[in-house]
């Protein structure tokens, strides 16, 4: 990510620079950070998982993608890829459209963010006391699909599930099939890509 302004701003300024803005922004620490465009790929498989959870939660959830703005107590702003949110949203004082409760967030990797998203954003996350699970999806090389979850204060890795597996995501009780997230983005070598 780029310094889109050199300028320090406050969370007001930066919610009215996103108003105006055709391009979205990360916000930590009164710096704003221009967030890089995505592939086909990342674009497909955010889709795929969107729909897959959405489709599984029962009414006390829901599943929002990309353009809902999460604010932590750790002062970061950003964008999932999903989050789900469960029970009543829990509103930025000073934003109605940023949200400060997640419960689940799903990153889909790249290249260029996958070093951000396993170490400060998820740092950023974790500062939410609603948030309890963390969901990391492979863009790149094999399918895989990582989990992260909080017991009793306490983060840890479940196992990775790979082609012909399952993720379940208990905080939610969803399941995520692999080989259903990745349909049609696995080419004969087992890399990822859309035709």
């Amino acid at each position: 990510m780029t310094a889109a302004s050199s300028k320090r701003m406050t969370f007001k300024e930066y919610v009215a620079l996103e108003e105006r803005s055709e391009l979205r922004h990360e916000f930590e620490d009164g710096a704003v950070f221009a967030m890089a465009g995505g592939t086909p790929e990342h674009a497909a498989l955010v889709a795929a998982v969107h729909l897959a959870v959405g489709g599984q939660l029962d009414g006390g959830c829901r599943a929002f993608v990309e353009s809902l703005r999460v604010r932590t107590p750790s002062g970061k702003a950003t964008y999932p890829d999903v989050v789900v949110i469960c029970g009543p949203i829990a509103r930025d004082p000073e934003d109605e459209n940023t949200i400060g409760n997640p419960r689940l967030v799903i990153e889909v990797l790249s290249a260029s963010t996958e070093a951000y998203d396993r170490g400060k954003k998820f740092a950023h996350y974790r500062s939410c006391p609603s948030f309890v699970e963390y969901v990391l999806v492979a863009s790149q090389g094999p399918p895989k699909i990582e989990r992260f979850i909080k017991n009793d204060g306490i983060w840890t890795l479940s196992n990775d599930a790979g082609p012909g597996e399952v993720q379940r995501l208990a905080s939610v009780d969803v399941v995520l099939d692999v080989d259903a997230v990745y349909r049609g983005l696995v080419r004969a070598d087992g890399s990822i890509h859309l035709p």
